[in-house]
């Protein structure tokens, strides 16, 4: 089972061959911090950011942080063995969190990275037209936790041009929400590039957390302490959850058939989602 209530806002990728980076992530706030073997490794360096990605992983002092492995796309020669390390590094160390799977694409697919995984969860990129469309049956293979989207190669393969808003990516980025949300799993927004934007970045994560994701992926440590900030609960958010529960209590404890706060109908629904929203602060201290 995955633990809803669990931080989950930002999730750095690191080379997993760069041991300064490695050296650097532990001391950053991150939730989650992602040891790529994929798009930031070159293909001769491979075999070794994985023995890298094997010893970062087993040599623990994470902080608290979630570890996970992104490994090589399944069709590619190298995923086989970084399945294979990631399997070795569960079975003896239990520091892993679980494994970013990139260009997953159906249903099929999604299984047999879960097969290959040996328990650890799966967290599925949705990066291209047909992963867009079948996101729904990729988010409910037992074993998948989470859906991340992956843009960049989406824009490539759809021939679009985003712009600022990514109005053009807005439909892919909500199905992936719908699908994850459908089959009760987490989804994270994709990648912000420009890392010298700072208010781009903020304006993206934003536009994130409208759009219901859990948290988003991160490629530079100065994103990690804006992202954590975007996706907490504010401080008028946490007033109003807390304002919520005390109007709805009181209407029960009166026998009011209709229960407003700031004028508007109290529904369970709303009670839920401001426990949950304390809750969420209370985890995150």
């Amino acid at each position: 089972m995955t633990d809803d209530l669990r931080p989950r806002r930002s999730a750095l990728y690191l080379p997993a061959n760069r041991e300064s980076a490695i050296a650097k992530a532990r001391t950053l706030p991150a939730d989650c911090v992602i040891l790529d073997l994929e798009d930031a490794v070159q293909p001769a360096a491979k075999e070794a950011a994985r023995a890298a990605a094997v010893a970062a992983a087993g040599s623990g002092d994470w902080g608290g942080k979630e570890l996970l492995l992104r490994v090589n796309g399944l069709a590619t020669a190298w995923s086989e063995d970084d399945f294979a390390a990631a399997r070795l590094v569960a079975e003896t160390r239990g520091t892993l969190g679980g494994l970013v799977v990139p260009k997953v694409e159906s249903a099929d697919a999604a299984a047999w990275a879960v097969s290959l995984a040996g328990g650890l969860p799966v967290w599925a990129m949705i990066e291209t037209p047909r992963g867009v469309l079948d996101a729904p049956a990729i988010a409910a293979v037992h074993g998948v936790t989470a859906l991340l989207a992956g843009m960049a190669d989406l824009a490539k393969d759809l021939r679009c041009r985003p712009d600022a808003a990514r109005t053009p990516l807005l439909y892919s980025l909500s199905a992936i929400v719908l699908a994850a949300r459908a089959a009760g799993k987490m989804a994270f927004d994709g990648v912000f590039t420009d890392i010298h934007d700072a208010a781009g970045f903020e304006a993206e994560a934003r536009q994130g957390v409208m759009l219901g994701f859990d948290g988003k992926s991160l490629i530079h440590p100065s994103q990690v302490a804006p992202c954590n900030l975007v996706f907490s609960p504010s401080p008028q958010e946490l007033a109003d959850a807390e304002g919520l529960i005390a109007a709805y209590e009181a209407g029960l404890a009166s026998g009011a058939g209709v229960t407003t706060y700031k004028g508007k109908l109290i529904e369970v629904l709303h009670v839920a989602e401001a426990r949950r929203l304390l809750a969420m602060a209370e985890r995150l201290g």
